[in-house]
């Protein structure tokens, strides 16, 4: 599927198409802007402001210098439309609830400013990390400031939120470059956090991943061919693994790719000894690892089966604790090693007629939770996407109102591409973003179901 397919899109898109949403009060959705190779991090200049004290600024203003963008710190007067491709605020200097107003003061006159497919990305310091009680508070606050602004954004545009805690400043750089580029065109509204870890700057930013090994499961179609896709474009060799059935479909995503292919069943008893053995073999060691293996069999729990229930969850879930388990004692993952689960927003809200599916997602970001303090101290780690709305064969087979209520149920009010979670993912796996460890972001264009 692809963006192509939302007639409501092409349809909104047009002058008359324009004119009967506003009349009629209904979802704008604007085509986004996507990332392509050579494009800049930005297609206009970009805001910065800060409260005093700020501590993040200067860390911005380096970032930004470096990618070549045009950074200002003057709105100009009140009579200007120029439009901001970014507005960045630095909150980190808030230090207590009056101290708010300092967002107010910023983004008011400037907030109807931002262009189509643009970013707002506020920066603060983790409230658990923060000096007193009255500055956690303030830091806390920012959450519902940023997800309602992000809210309010139009044609396109996106509103994050990043906590940096306090000694991290130096690896915001690949976090700050994914969610300013057009990489992160359906991410809104999350929150990242960045802690201590190893972040080497890659020497190329437009592949970072060059000679490093990527494993990914489910690769042979959907997310799965994207995620193997976007990570031998960033340089990347890729293993691509799916069961045997899905062989000739894998084969052709791997060649395509220059990867190569490993035809296994995740859920068998010898396939964690078979995966570890294969990478030792093959390439000694194992720099990216996405779990994204996973099916739905979808039935409310007083018709489920239990083998529809046990099927879901050992391919979502339990496999993946048996193939980490196999990767950790085997010593394949190492510092500067990113694993990458894919959950997804089922798992954080739920769904009618899926409790296999969203214990299992939920159980992703279990894993997560569980792991990440473990792979700190290897130098590695471990983050999670919860997709929403993505426009793949499965969604394209749904009846019409069903999917018509997905694709418009988010901020954005259309369905995501694979590519968004692929893009995710890579910034997640990149070396560059060792400071991003026990994270789970959605990718759901800011869905108004489970924040």
């Amino acid at each position: 599927m692809s963006q192509a397919a939302d007639r409501y899109q092409r349809l909104s898109s047009t002058p008359p198409g324009r004119f009967l949403v506003g009349r009629l009060g209904l979802p704008e959705s604007t085509p986004l802007r996507r990332y392509e190779p050579g494009q800049p991090l930005l297609d206009g200049p970009a805001l910065l402001g800060g409260a005093p004290g700020a501590r993040l600024s200067p860390v911005v203003d380096r970032i930004l210098k470096s990618a070549n963008a045009d950074a200002r710190h003057d709105a100009g007067d009140g009579e200007s439309t120029e439009r901001w491709a970014a507005v960045v605020f630095d909150a980190s200097g808030i230090t207590t609830s009056e101290d708010l107003s300092a967002l107010h003061d910023f983004l008011s006159p400037t907030i109807r400013r931002i262009g189509a497919s643009g970013r707002l990305v506020v920066f603060g310091t983790p409230p658990e990390q923060a000096s007193d009680r009255r500055h956690a508070v303030a830091q806390r606050a920012l959450e519902g400031f940023v997800r309602s602004a992000a809210k309010e954004l139009r044609h396109g545009a996106t509103g994050q939120l990043v906590y940096v805690a306090p000694g991290a400043e130096d690896h915001l750089d690949s976090t700050l470059r994914f969610l300013l580029s057009s990489r992160s065109a359906y991410v809104s509204g999350q929150v990242v956090r960045i802690g201590a870890g190893e972040s080497p700057a890659p020497a190329d930013w437009d592949r970072p991943q060059a000679g490093r090994v990527a494993a990914v499961t489910g690769a042979s179609r959907g997310i799965g061919a994207a995620i193997a896709t976007v990570l031998a474009r960033d340089g990347a060799h890729v293993v691509c693994i799916d069961v045997p059935a899905q062989g000739e479909d894998l084969a052709g995503v791997a060649n395509a790719i220059g990867g190569s292919t490993l035809s296994l069943d995740i859920t068998t008893a010898e396939a964690p000894a078979a995966l570890a053995a294969y990478l030792q073999e093959r390439h000694g060691t194992v720099e990216v690892v996405v779990h994204n293996a996973g099916i739905t069999r979808d039935k409310t729990l007083a018709r489920m089966p239990r083998e529809l229930w046990d099927a879901v969850l050992d391919v979502n879930l339990s496999a993946q604790e048996r193939l980490n388990d196999a990767l950790l004692m085997g010593d394949l993952v190492g510092a500067g090693a990113r694993i990458v689960a894919v959950s997804s927003i089922g798992g954080i809200a739920g769904n009618r007629g899926q409790t296999n599916y969203g214990a299992s997602k939920a159980g992703v970001i279990g894993v997560v939770d569980a792991l990440a303090p473990e792979l700190a101290q290897r130098g590695a780690t471990i983050n999670a996407v919860a997709p929403g709305f993505i426009e793949t064969q499965m969604t394209a087979a749904m009846p019409l109102v069903v999917r018509e209520g997905g694709r418009r149920m988010n901020s954005l009010a259309q369905g995501g591409l694979p590519v968004d979670v692929a893009e995710t993912i890579a910034w997640l796996g990149s070396p560059a973003s060792g400071g991003v460890n026990g994270n789970v972001v959605r990718v759901c264009g800011q869905s108004l179901i489970g924040a």
